[in-house]
């Protein structure tokens, strides 16, 4: 068990990074070449103004029609999308993993918080599975994958929880948190979670063709 966790921890971690950075790298040149070769006229009306306006737009809750329109899933998708981010980055473990292996550190959230704030994404998962299961509009254009997204995105959550608290087998749910973690990562460039990375360069995309060509509002 000790020298699964030490690969999991150790090349395991450099492998998911690698694969994280250079599939998402991938992903941006992929989409900017497609644009290149079949819709060049894009980077004609490509505006920072109206792009910038547009995704400062959608990052407020309720800011736009759709949203106001759909109120519990506007506070739980904010929420759910927050804390997804924050938590991994200012959990007080992860800090301290980061200042051993880099010297470098920053601040961290009280772990009472992130403890609430995991449960928070767990809840998330959760709610996106039902909505999948029960809403006919959304059953329509779910697949299989979705399902197998749901839950790669809750397992690191859900094992880094149980082993926060030691409960059932620790360093079982430990290793399983750093693999569950790191699938996470390698996946993200390859699935739908590529959104946390292409939604910018989407959302800049509608606002600069509503704002400069159509003169109206995406929202």
């Amino acid at each position: 068990m000790h020298d699964l966790y030490n690969f999991v921890s150790g090349p395991l971690v450099w492998v998911a990074f690698a694969v994280f950075f250079f599939g998402c790298l991938y992903r941006l040149i992929r989409m900017l070449a497609l644009v290149n070769q079949k819709e060049k006229f894009i980077f004609s009306y490509m505006s920072f103004k109206y792009s910038l306006r547009s995704i400062l737009h959608w990052s407020i809750p309720f800011a736009t029609e759709n949203m106001r329109q759909h109120p519990v899933m506007t506070i739980v998708t904010f929420a759910f999308h927050f804390c997804l981010i924050i938590t991994p980055l200012f959990l007080l473990a992860h800090v301290i993993l980061w200042d051993e292996a880099w010297h470098f550190s920053w601040g961290h959230l009280p772990e009472g918080l992130t403890d609430i704030m995991t449960l928070v994404v767990v809840f998330g998962c959760f709610f996106f599975l039902i909505r999948r299961l029960r809403l006919p509009e959304v059953q329509f254009v779910t697949s299989a994958s979705d399902y197998i997204i749901l839950g790669i995105v809750a397992a690191p959550f859900i094992t880094g929880f149980l082993a926060y608290h030691q409960w059932f087998n620790y360093p079982f749910f430990m290793i399983l948190h750093i693999i569950s973690g790191e699938i996470m990562l390698i996946t993200i460039p390859f699935t739908r979670l590529a959104h946390m990375v292409l939604a910018p360069f989407t959302r800049a995309y509608m606002g600069s063709e509503f704002g400069g060509v159509r003169h109206a509002r995406d929202w």
